[in-house]
C-alpha cells in the first residue's frame, strides 16, 4: 500500500503529460485542417459552445477541464467560443404547466435551447463541441446544430498511433475493395540495377486482372540498352512476398534512328535493335524498395535497387 499511495502522484504526472501532449497534436492538427479547408471551414462552425470537457481520472478533474478550454480558445479564438455549464448536469424545462427533467445525453435541439437561453442577443452557436479525456489522450466531437451532421469524431493521442492505425485500416479496406471490383492501378517503378552489369529503367504499369496479379504497362531504359523503350509484363506472386517476376521487350532508340536514314546499311550503334531483359523484384516489407534482379539478352546480369510507386522522395510515406 506504502508503493501505490508513493507512485500515485508519478502516475498522474505522467496522465497529465500524455493528455498534454494528446491536446497540442489536437491543436496542431485542426490548426493545419482549417488552414487547408480539408472538411472544416471556421466560419461554418463558429460560435461553437463547449457541451463536454470531462475528465477520465481524479487526478485530472481540476487541471483537465481547464486545458481544454485553453486549447479550444487557442483554436477557434476567445470571441468565438462559449461555455454550456448547464450541459454539465441534469436540466430542468417549465413551460406553461409542462415541467421537464433531463439527465441523460443532449440532443442538437437542446443545446440549440440552451444556447438561445444565454447568449441574449449574440449570434447563434454553429456547432457543439465534446473533448473528453480519456484512457490514451483526448476524444474529440464537432456536431453541426443546424442539421445534427457529425463534423468530425476522432481520438487523438501523444503520438497519433490511433489516427496512423484508422488511415492504415481505411487504406486497406480500400485496396482490398478496389482489388475485389478488379479496378485497375497505375504504378511507377525506377530500377537501378548496378551490380555487375547496369541497367537502368523507369516503367508506368497498369495493375490489372481478376485477382489484379498483373501488370503491363511502358518502359524507358538506360546502359542496357544505352536507350531504350519498349513494353513490359510483370506477374505478382503473393504467395512469395509480392515477388514480381516478368520481362521487358527494348528497342534501341539510337539503333531505330539509324534505320530511318537513307543508307544506313543495317548498321547498328553500341547494342542490338532489340534487348530483352528477365526481370524480378522483391519488395522490402511494406516501404517504398525493392530488390532487384536482371538478365538481359546481351548477356548482361546484374542486382540492384527498385523504387516502388516512385516519387521524389521515396524514404517518405
Amino acid at each position: 500500500m506504502v508503493a501505490i499511495a508513493a507512485l500515485a502522484p508519478a502516475l498522474a504526472h505522467a496522465q497529465r503529460e500524455s493528455t498534454r501532449e494528446a491536446l497540442t497534436r489536437l491543436e496542431e492538427t485542426l490548426e493545419l485542417r482549417l488552414e487547408d479547408g480539408t472538411g472544416l471551414h471556421l466560419k461554418d462552425l463558429t460560435p461553437v459552445i463547449i457541451v463536454s470537457v470531462k475528465p477520465a481520472y481524479e487526478e485530472t478533474k481540476a487541471w483537465y477541464p481547464t486545458q481544454a478550454l485553453n486549447t479550444l480558445v487557442r483554436i477557434f479564438g476567445a470571441a468565438s467560443v462559449r461555455s454550456c455549464e448547464a450541459c454539465m448536469g441534469p436540466r430542468v424545462y417549465a413551460d406553461d404547466g409542462y415541467l421537464e427533467q433531463a439527465t441523460g445525453d443532449l440532443t442538437a435541439a437542446e443545446i440549440t435551447r440552451l444556447d438561445q437561453n444565454a447568449r441574449g442577443k449574440a449570434t447563434p452557436a454553429r456547432a457543439a463541441v465534446w473533448l473528453d479525456e480519456n484512457g490514451e489522450g483526448i476524444s474529440l466531437k464537432i456536431v453541426d446544430l443546424k442539421n445534427s451532421r457529425i463534423v468530425l469524431a476522432e481520438n487523438f493521442d501523444m503520438n497519433l498511433s490511433d489516427l496512423a492505425r484508422t488511415r492504415k485500416n481505411v487504406s486497406l479496406a480500400r485496396e482490398l475493395d478496389r482489388r475485389a471490383r478488379g479496378d485497375g492501378l497505375t504504378h511507377i517503378f525506377v530500377d537501378f540495377v548496378i551490380f555487375p552489369g547496369q541497367h537502368f529503367s523507369m516503367e508506368w504499369d497498369e495493375q490489372w486482372g481478376d485477382s489484379n496479379c498483373n501488370l503491363s504497362g511502358f518502359v524507358v531504359s538506360m546502359f542496357d540498352p544505352v536507350l531504350g523503350f519498349g513494353a513490359s509484363y510483370f506477374r505478382i506472386i503473393p504467395q512469395a512476398l509480392n515477388l514480381m517476376v516478368g520481362a521487358q521487350v527494348l528497342v534501341s532508340f539510337p539503333n531505330a534512328l539509324l534505320q530511318l536514314v537513307p543508307n544506313g546499311g543495317g548498321q547498328m550503334l553500341f547494342d542490338n535493335l532489340f534487348t530483352g531483359v528477365l526481370m524480378a523484384r522483391l519488395p522490402i516489407a511494406s516501404s517504398n524498395f525493392g530488390v532487384v534482379v536482371s538478365l538481359s539478352t546481351n548477356g548482361r546480369v546484374g542486382v540492384g535497387i527498385s523504387l516502388l510507386n516512385f516519387t521524389w522522395l521515396p524514404f517518405l510515406p
